[in-house]
């Protein structure tokens, strides 16, 4: 790893990467944290729906507030402060720009934003994998089409099991299974912004210091975010994903070994080859002891005798057959971590993570029975969660993604846990997020079932 370096060349050179942020939520908060204390970076923009709450957001983190005096963006890239604005379209479009992070967490929204980067010529980091997961693929190609870098964000999860991945086989391993660690019932699935505190350990009072977004976190809780995380992984590394969604494993640490293996053998999985979350809960609510709850793992198999008996010489945990080892990170720091991705598309052209084709989806499923004349309101609402499915799976239904399913109209009855369709809702056809969706499978899976 030599960003490092790189990065104090070019604060040497006074050249460094001119960076503008879109979002300025949770995660856009923590990098912003990390920024002051980065070499070789100028975060010049920061565009947010709500400049007062950003700046607000600025405060908790500990930037002074003569850093944000900048009037426009021209004045910032001159002065070494940032602009802070309501018009995201100025940052995106002004030259002097290297990276656009989109951090909204909204997937209409980034989609949109990602586009117009692509055509001024901006490297995008996307923390919205929400938008990576109904559309990565078409995304990454326009972008290099544009001859541009776009990325997933390094510190959030599908990036950081990318990178296990990349170890794996660049050591010439085979990948059995690899994946993320939640805290998971199956009743998890039914959870609203109403309930989401109780079950994922957190006070209100918690919650409300951190600045916390209910909604936000209890897609997190209801699967809907390891889907769309499981999705990316997928979509990125050419791993399959189970045929019925994903079976949350529980298992400590030490046994991911054990459970990620075929079936054949003993394990959970269909196949070599695939995504899985692990549980950090037993089926009957107990905290499993050294869980792997925040962390990214992966797990690789000796494929001859030699390779096995490394593993014995030099005390690799592995499953009773010697064969099956887990490499794993504890903890993943989220924003705090992005710019390894800022460094990494600047500095050398290369993606922390980038879908290459697609073979997962993450589909609309009803919390409970659905009306005709209801709004859907998206991930971590009170209406749908995200399930995991085989990109085939849903094309053959129809199925709604769920990156879609933000204030859509529900035309027919939904019964509770029935996956939608295209056919189930009244879908806004003129924005440029369903454009490319139909655009993306078209080109990646064709001939699809979707809305004409």
């Amino acid at each position: 790893m030599n960003l490092h370096t790189k990065l104090k060349q070019r604060q040497d050179e006074k050249r460094p990467v001119r960076i503008a942020l879109i979002g300025a939520g949770k995660f856009g908060s923590m990098y912003l944290a990390q920024v002051p204390r980065t070499p070789g970076v100028h975060l010049a923009a920061i565009a947010d729906l709500s400049p007062d709450a950003a700046r607000s957001n600025l405060a908790r983190v500990g930037w002074k507030a003569e850093l944000t005096q900048a009037s426009n963006l021209d004045q910032a890239l001159k002065t070494g402060q940032t602009w802070m604005t309501d018009n995201w379209e100025a940052v995106v479009d002004h030259p002097q720009i290297d990276v656009v992070v989109e951090c909204t967490g909204h997937p209409i929204a980034a989609v949109a934003h990602c586009l117009r980067a692509f055509e001024q010529r901006k490297h995008v980091v996307n923390v919205t994998v929400e938008a990576d997961a109904f559309c990565g693929p078409l995304l990454a190609r326009k972008a290099a089409e544009a001859g541009v870098v776009y990325s997933m964000a390094f510190g959030d999860q599908p990036a950081l099991i990318c990178d296990l991945v990349d170890w794996a086989r660049t050591c010439g391993f085979p990948v059995v299974a690899a994946g993320r660690g939640h805290k998971w019932l199956p009743h998890f699935c039914e959870s609203t912004p109403e309930t989401v505190w109780g079950y994922y350990g957190l006070s209100p009072e918690q919650a409300r210091r951190g600045g916390l977004n209910p909604k936000i976190f209890n897609s997190f809780l209801d699967g809907s975010k390891p889907s769309i995380e499981s999705t990316a992984v997928s979509n990125a590394t050419g791993l399959g994903v189970p045929s019925g969604g994903l079976l949350y494993p529980p298992a400590s640490v030490e046994d991911i070994p054990f459970v990620t293996r075929p079936r054949s053998e003993g394990g959970v999985l269909e196949r070599k080859g695939m995504v899985e979350v692990i549980s950090s809960l037993e089926a009957d609510g107990r905290k499993i002891p050294y869980d792997i709850r925040m962390g990214v793992w992966v797990t690789v198999e000796a494929e001859t005798e030699y390779i096995k008996n490394c593993f014995e010489e030099y005390n690799a945990h592995t499953d009773p057959s010697g064969r099956y080892f887990t490499l794993y990170k504890r903890w993943h720091l989220i924003g705090l971590e992005v710019g390894v991705s800022v460094a990494s598309v600047a500095l050398r052209g290369e993606p922390t993570g980038v879908a290459t084709g697609w073979n997962a989806d993450v589909v609309a499923t009803a919390k409970r029975d659905l009306q005709p004349g209801e709004l859907l309101d998206g991930e971590g609402g009170y209406t749908v969660w995200g399930k995991l499915l085989p990109a085939a799976s849903s094309a053959q239904m129809g199925g709604l993604p769920l990156g879609l399913a933000h204030d859509v109209k529900v035309v027919r009855p939904v019964r509770k846990g029935q996956s939608l369709s295209w056919a189930d809702v009244d879908m806004d056809t003129s924005t440029p997020a369903y454009k490319i969706r139909c655009e993306m499978q078209a080109l990646f899976a064709p001939p699809l079932a979707r809305a004409a």
